[in-house]
Parts: structure tokens; sequence; C-alpha cells
């Protein structure tokens, strides 16, 4: 069974420096119908103007990926970590116990365009931690590459949580299976372009629940960059 979650049925606020889309309830955005799909809480497409940012907040007991879709975003935060976030960079940020950070687009003329997704971990309390691995477009073009693990295999950064993160790149007519083990789900997230899931049309902003599916095949209309959550 799959479950389209249109774009532009999601959660939608421009503040002039932030343009932003919430495909769960978040912040001042609820819908009853989506608070989460199994442990993946939030998936947030974010355009950021030049030199604006969220200054310094808190999280605890998430795990949140950033993931760079076009522009850069300078990341600072309370465990003394600081660097600057570009395509292709894969950010994890173990809030646990309780965490502090700010994030802004260092460019005088470029927006930022990313998603930033949190996980519900395992447990709750876990010691802050942070992590950032790049992946080439090489590794991401035309298969899909692990990106976050539970067990940080094959480089991937690691999240406590029974879940695995992959990113791909489609050049238009590619097609690309997954195969999903029984009693697993799954949400694809368009990020960039349109292709096709099992038959059905999705385009940028889309994503897709899906459950009771064993295999997946994922054919790109055109030039497409994909997020797949392979989840318990």
């Amino acid at each position: 069974m799959i479950t389209i979650r249109k774009s532009a049925d999601r959660g939608h606020f421009d503040l002039g420096w932030l343009d932003t889309y919430h495909t769960f309830s978040f912040d001042r955005y609820y819908d009853p119908e989506y608070l989460q799909f199994r442990s993946l809480r939030v998936i947030n497409e974010d355009r950021v103007q030049p030199g604006q940012g969220f200054p310094t907040h808190s999280h605890r007991d998430m795990e949140i990926i950033t993931y760079i879709l076009a522009g850069a975003l300078e990341h600072r935060d309370s465990m003394s970590n600081g660097s600057v976030i570009r395509p292709g960079d894969v950010q994890r940020m173990t809030a646990g116990t309780g965490v502090s950070h700010s994030e802004y687009n260092p460019s005088n003329s470029e927006p930022v365009h990313l998603l930033q997704i949190w996980i519900l971990p395992k447990v709750r309390g876990l010691p802050p931690g942070y992590e950032q691995q790049p992946f080439s477009e090489d590794e991401r073009r035309g298969r899909f590459r692990l990106i976050a693990s539970e067990d940080g295999r094959e480089g991937s950064v690691t999240i406590h949580q029974d879940a695995q993160v992959y990113a791909t790149l489609l050049d238009a007519g590619q097609k690309l299976d997954h195969a999903l083990p029984e009693n697993r789900y799954a949400w694809l997230q368009i990020a960039r372009g349109t292709v096709s899931l099992n038959g059905v049309d999705l385009k940028q902003g889309d994503g897709a629940a899906i459950e009771t599916e064993t295999t997946l095949r994922i054919v790109a209309h055109d030039e497409a960059e994909i997020l797949l959550f392979d989840l318990a």
C-alpha cells in the first residue's frame, strides 16, 4: 500500500527570511493525520535567505539529520562543533539529554535549500553527539547510497534507531529497485524532479508512506534527487 503525501498539502509558512514546508506536524503546524510515520517524526524543507538563519535554540531526545540540496549552512552548537554543510554532506546530531545549536546561511547572495529530518531515538537520555560525512555525487548517482544507519556501516552516519536512510541521484529514464523485507516500512521523499513509484507519479516535495510492498521500483521522469527511509 502506498499513501501519497502531496507537496501542496504540507504545512507551509513564508516568513520572508525562511520559506518552509512541513511534511509532519511541527511547531505552529498541526495535522492529526500526519504526526509522524513510524520513527520518522519530521521532514522540513527549508529555504533560508542569504545572511539569515536560526538563532541558538535547544533540542533533546531526537536524532536530527540535515541534508543540503543547494547552497551552504553554517552550524555551531553547545558541544563546541562548528562547520559549514554543503550539498553531499550529511550531518547527524543526537540531541539526547539536551543540546543547543544555531544554523545560518553564510552566503551574502545565495539562498540555502535543505531538508531537516528528525527521527525518534530508541531510548531517551542519550549523551549528545555530532557527526558529519560527505557523500559524493558519484556515490549517489544511479544507486541508493546508505547515508544513515543504526550501525554506521558503509561510512554512513550513526543514528540511534532501527532505520536506514538512503539518498540517490537519478538521470531521466533511470530505474532503481529497493527490496523491502517483511515487517519493514518505507517513506520516499522527492527532493527534486519527478518520478514514479510502483507506477504512481510523484513530484518535487511529495512523500509516500509505504506498507506491505515487497519491492519498490522508482523510475525517474527527469533528473531527480530522492531520499528513502527504510523503517522498523
